[in-house]
């Protein structure tokens, strides 16, 4: 017998020696709070309800709008299917649907793999749960700003700051979300929260700018980030003539539901992405509608 195994057994005959707390002394380190019958509910139950519960949601939050998202709710349409041909005794397919779901933990993981990657990289930095707004958006700070960049008045200003660009051959990037915060693509540029104004789109996006070279993420009516690096379009539907801004442009409107306006740098035409398509060179009235839609859209985060 080696030593693990001799400790192991000492501990065992040890453990089995000792009685239980509750046996011993008739006290219960978490006890019951709400008993029905056989029924009881302790406070560690409720912690661990919550937990999961909030693990969840940011779960939810971090594959909304995004293709897994979709994914994973076709995954569940196959399982209730799966159980309905189940209740009907329809066996032929229901031998069908148990082989795909057996697999369904592996094809998860595959089918998922950014998005685990990407979960387990925020749990280890705390980055998402750090900067969650779920109290700071009840604050008289962020009600304030709410209130103040709802107000659609200043979009002529915004523009024509964005043809100003454009008749400068000023390359741009901007990606309107009104779902996420796109906190994963965030994360790659620099920190700015700030108001959405066109003169500081101005400088951000100048050649001598250190944070021209990227894109600009807006949510919630301010600017979350600058200089991000966005993922790029794998498609072969894109003319061969574009450069990585417009395909960037085109694979972040992929992985989400997020609205991207590109200005091509070599011909100052202005573009604009959404759910994997991209419209180049729009008219001044066309950029005007596109600014209000988004903005008017409700953020629900």
């Amino acid at each position: 017998m080696s030593i693990l195994e001799s400790i192991f057994a000492a501990w065992s005959t040890l453990r089995s020696s000792i009685p239980p707390l509750q046996e011993a002394t008739g006290f219960s380190i978490m006890p019951a709070f709400i008993r029905f019958g056989f029924f009881e509910l302790r406070f560690i139950d409720v912690l661990d309800i919550l937990l999961v519960g909030f693990l969840l949601y940011q779960l939810y939050r971090l594959i909304r709008g995004s293709l897994a998202y979709s994914i994973f709710v076709g995954f569940l349409i196959v399982y209730l299917l799966s159980l309905l041909f189940r209740a009907l005794n329809m066996q032929l397919i229901s031998q069908i649907m148990g082989q795909f779901i057996s697999v369904g933990v592996l094809a998860l993981l595959i089918v998922f793999q950014p998005e685990v990657r990407r979960f387990l990289l925020y749990i280890g930095r705390g980055s998402e749960l750090r900067r969650s707004r779920f109290l700071r958006r009840f604050s008289l700070r962020r009600l304030g700003q709410g209130i103040q960049h709802e107000d659609p008045s200043f979009l002529p200003s915004l523009e024509a700051s964005l043809l100003k660009m454009a008749r400068k051959k000023t390359g741009v990037l901007l990606v309107f979300s009104q779902t996420s915060r796109l906190q994963f693509f965030a994360d790659t540029g620099v920190k700015l929260d700030a108001e959405v104004s066109g003169k500081l789109l101005e400088t951000i996006f100048q050649k001598s700018s250190p944070l021209h070279d990227g894109a600009v993420i807006i949510a919630d009516h301010r600017i979350v980030a600058a200089a991000c690096i966005l993922p790029v379009s794998e498609t072969a539907e894109l003319p061969g003539q574009l450069g990585l801004r417009h395909r960037a442009a085109v694979g972040i409107t992929e992985h989400s539901d997020a609205t991207a306006l590109v200005i091509s740098e070599e011909k100052g035409k202005i573009s604009f992405a959404r759910s994997g398509q991209l419209r180049l060179d729009i008219s001044e009235e066309e950029l005007g509608q596109l600014l209000r839609e988004t903005w008017s859209a409700p953020f629900r985060d």
